[in-house]
């Protein structure tokens, strides 16, 4: 399916993972090596350094609960 749409038009992805954490989702390492390949291949790669606002609410959410028990 990539193939096919980054012959014609854009693609875009975004991950809260760095791409040395994407083994934790792609266990098989030639298979997360393959993807990565693929989705970099003539890419920009935009690295914004933040954080995600959502996680922190999540853990945080998280934490209150755990006080809270």
């Amino acid at each position: 399916m990539l193939t096919e749409r980054e012959e014609k038009n854009s693609v875009a992805i975004a991950s809260n993972e760095s791409f040395g954490g994407w083994t934790k989702t792609f266990t098989d390492p030639r298979l997360c090596a393959a993807i990565v390949d693929r989705l970099t291949f003539n890419g920009t790669i935009i690295e914004t350094g933040t954080d995600s606002y959502r996680l922190a609410t999540t853990r945080a959410r998280a934490e209150e609960q755990a006080k809270a028990s």
